[in-house]
């Protein structure tokens, strides 16, 4: 029942997301900003180290997966 229910909730964020691509957008600029920043001030490793960094953080903690 649990797995229904997350790919329930992962159908409607994609058909969201295909139906209002702007509110995708809206949601990720902010991290872009972040990582925009990062890049023109330390540079281009610091900001993917970063990235990946955080996307780890937030797979490894499941608030991406839940």
């Amino acid at each position: 029942m649990a797995k229904e229910i997350d790919r329930n909730r992962a159908r409607s964020a994609l058909e969201t997301v295909k139906e209002q691509p702007v509110i995708a957008a809206i949601a990720a600029l902010p991290v872009l900003v972040v990582l925009g920043v990062v890049w023109a001030v330390a540079g281009f490793v610091p900001a993917l180290l970063l990235l990946l960094v955080g996307g780890g953080i937030l797979v490894w903690r499941g608030r991406l997966i839940r």
